[in-house]
Formats: structure tokens, C-alpha cells, sequence
């Protein structure tokens, strides 16, 4: 078990024929200064879980700009594993990611991070449109490319500007979600559901271990 603060890394690959540094990943637990920076932002008291069932994952990832990067995400501890398996397969295929930070640099707001593009993991809010605690309450979904795989309402509509072009999801660009595309399949892989599937409303950008 990792003591607070404490690092485990736990797994790297090479890229075959790449003279590019390979995947790497680490988690640990949440330390003090996150746990400062966390609390009041994207935790509160009265959160369905502790800050000691999170996990931080540090991660490479292939940006827009066909570089590797380094992201973070904080999950629930028990989704950790799964989380670094999707991600090492994404990297494997180099899909790109704009940008991968934690939810609380833009405050804990939803809307902020989306508008940046920002793939991100926990946040302790209620689902869209619900009284219900959101998956990401739970550490439990993340939210890839929010921009190109926006939030469509069921009249068809997305409350993100930018995403307007990506509402035709027959186009198949960089960094979409689409069934047999690379990120459907590789969240498929760990046994989490997608947005994409639902009926009504549909959250392209979203992926969690219960499908919800």
C-alpha cells in the first residue's frame, strides 16, 4: 500500500522506431499541497469520497502539435490501473490530446475546462442537469478533448462555440471519439462505457466505469 505522498510507477513502453521518449506513468496518493489546492475546489466535505480514495496518475500523452507531453489526472484509487492501461494504448496509437491539467486550475469550473480543451478526471459536481453526484464525483469518468467531443443536447445543440464543427459526428478528425475509433476502443478495453451511446442527450467527451 502507498504511504501518503508516496510515488509507484507502474509502467513503461518504448515507441517502436521512435526516436521519442516512450510512455511512462506514476501514481500516488494525494499529497499535502494537492490536498490544499484540492480542497474547496474540486473537493468539499460532503464529497462521496475522501481525498485518501484518490489517486494522482501522472502520464505522457501525444499532443495536437505531435509532441509528448505530460498530463495529469486524479481518478478514484481503483480506477487507477485501468486509467494508465487506456492512456498507454492511446500513446501507443498517438493519439493526440490538447491538453491534460487538473480541474481545479480552472477553479473546479466544468465550463472552464471545457472551454480550454481539457481533459480531466475528478471533479466532486453533480451530473449535467442532475441533482445526482456525477461520476466524476467519484473519480470514476474523464472527459477526452471536450472540445472536439462536446456535450449535445438532444435538440442537437452544444453549449461550446468551438464545438459547433465537430456536432457532424460523421466527419472523423483528431482527437474524436467514434465507435472503432481509437478512444472508444481503448476505454472499451478496461470495460468503461461512453457518452457517445446514450440516447437523448449525448456526452461525447465522456467515458466511466459505470457508462453513466
Amino acid at each position: 500500500m502507498l504511504v501518503a505522498g508516496a510515488t509507484a510507477v507502474v509502467g513503461t513502453s518504448s515507441t517502436a522506431g521512435s526516436s521519442t521518449a516512450g510512455f511512462s506513468a506514476n501514481v500516488s496518493t494525494i499529497d499535502s499541497q494537492l490536498r490544499a489546492e484540492m480542497t474547496g475546489v474540486s473537493w468539499h466535505p460532503g464529497c462521496p469520497v475522501s481525498l485518501d480514495d484518490l489517486r494522482l496518475v501522472t502520464l505522457s500523452y501525444w499532443g495536437f502539435d505531435a509532441r509528448v507531453h505530460t498530463g495529469e489526472l486524479v481518478v478514484n484509487s481503483d480506477a487507477a490501473t485501468a486509467i494508465v492501461k487506456v492512456f498507454r494504448r492511446l500513446f501507443r496509437e498517438h493519439f493526440p490530446i490538447r491538453r491534460m491539467e487538473l480541474v481545479d486550475n480552472y477553479k473546479g469550473s466544468d465550463f472552464d475546462s471545457i472551454e480550454a480543451d481539457n481533459t480531466s478526471a475528478f471533479n466532486c459536481r453533480p451530473a449535467t442537469g442532475s441533482t445526482s453526484w456525477s461520476e466524476h464525483a467519484y473519480g470514476r469518468a474523464i472527459d477526452v478533448n471536450p472540445i472536439e467531443n462536446p456535450y449535445v443536447y438532444a435538440s442537437g445543440t452544444t453549449s461550446h462555440t468551438a464545438s459547433r464543427p465537430y456536432l457532424d459526428r460523421s466527419r472523423h478528425r483528431p482527437g474524436m471519439a467514434f465507435d472503432g475509433g481509437a478512444l472508444v476502443t481503448a476505454f472499451a478495453s478496461v470495460g468503461w462505457g461512453w457518452g457517445g451511446h446514450w440516447s437523448g442527450d449525448r456526452d461525447y467527451q465522456h467515458f466511466s466505469a459505470t457508462g453513466t
